[in-house]
């Protein structure tokens, strides 16, 4: 081997990596267009089954169809603004969020009420809690307000990006694939097709599946924050059963916003006759749904979408989780059937491969 063609493999290896890393630099600095094109896939594949209703069954001509799927998440979209700002609108009063001396006030004497029941037993938690310098952290409420009236400018413009994205990912299904054809030969090119084809329709399924997850859980939420009369019961139920998106760690942040907002609802009145025995009704309403979730809801999306093992699932999501935090566990299981449905295509003699991809 000469000095020339060492230095030529030298030169290429470090323009290899120079352009791996321009290629990580620029899609750092387009993360925001890469959510919006995300955001706008997962709507495009809840939607498939719609607009493939409107062109197969009702013979809709291809724009036509793709129109009225979008007007159907807009209309549901709206409905859930006019449903929910009011509510909560009305939590914010209650819990005083625009109020900080007040909110202060309130938290306090929710917690003096707290701490009186728990001393009648020996246990002193107010002082506890006054040693974590609780109050002197509060100011951090104003500050993220004013972080959520910053970002009402680029909320409409990533609105109306994810639109623009979600319209033509519907209508001109092809764009996606076609780019991603051109980085492949011919021979591998029929591979691709088929796995592309079978990852929207799993993963088209599942999406459709979380939200037949939420809507139960918001149902259970709901029926079990009505029945003991706690004020604005459907937005709290909303915001709980949204978080179960994100895998084991959204239900137990879940957990204690319903319970926080339960005893914040009900606060002037005793608190060993009123708010503990409410707080605790409901807190096992929500370890039944939780329960139905688990062994009922889950297992079948996981089993009948995504076609993997329910510990293939928990696996695949602390992976994620501890490698890019949250959003990790939340698109571990998309990505992780994207890759099964690829490696068998394309790997469908590995023992291993056989063996996780059986069922698809």
């Amino acid at each position: 081997m000469t000095s020339s063609s060492i230095t030529k493999g030298v030169l290429k290896t470090i323009a290899i990596v120079v352009g791996i890393l321009l290629l990580l630099l620029f899609l750092y600095k387009i993360q925001s267009v890469l959510v919006y094109i995300a955001i706008a896939s997962v709507i495009a594949l809840v939607g498939r089954p719609i607009n493939l209703f409107l062109k197969q069954k009702l013979k809709f001509p291809n724009a036509l169809a793709v129109v009225a799927t979008m007007a159907v998440f807009f209309l549901i979209f709206m409905g859930l603004i006019s449903l929910f700002i009011p509510l909560v609108v009305k939590q914010g009063e209650n819990l005083s969020l625009l109020n900080m001396e007040k909110l202060q006030q309130t938290v306090q004497d929710l917690m003096n009420q707290s701490n009186a029941f728990f001393l009648s037993h020996g246990i002193d938690v107010l002082d506890e809690i006054k040693q974590s310098d609780l109050f002197d952290r509060i100011d951090v409420i104003p500050n993220f307000l004013n972080e959520i009236v910053g970002t009402i400018g680029t909320f409409s413009i990533g609105l109306f990006s994810v639109a623009f994205i979600t319209f033509f990912l519907m209508k001109d299904t092809q764009i996606m694939e076609n780019s991603i054809y051109v980085l492949t030969d011919k021979k591998n090119e029929t591979k691709l097709r088929k796995s592309l084809g079978t990852i929207k329709h799993l993963l088209s399924r599942y999406f459709i599946g979380l939200v037949f997850q939420i809507t139960i859980l918001f149902i259970i939420y709901s029926v079990i924050l009505m029945i003991f009369g706690i004020e604005n019961s459907v937005v709290i139920a909303f915001l709980c059963a949204l978080l179960n998106l994100i895998p084991y760690v959204g239900p137990i942040i879940g957990c204690f916003l319903l319970l926080f907002l339960t005893m914040s609802s009900n606060l002037g009145l005793d608190f060993q006759t009123e708010i503990l025995p409410k707080a605790t009704y409901v807190l096992i309403g929500y370890i039944f749904a939780q329960l139905i979730d688990n062994f009922v809801s889950q297992p079948i999306i996981f089993s009948k979408s995504v076609k993997s093992h329910p510990l293939e699932i928990f696996l695949t999501i602390i992976i994620g989780g501890i490698l890019f935090g949250v959003t990790g566990m939340i698109l571990a299981v998309p990505t992780y059937t994207a890759l099964k449905v690829i490696l068998k295509a394309f790997l469908a003699d590995n023992k291993i491969v056989k063996s996780l991809t059986k069922e698809l």
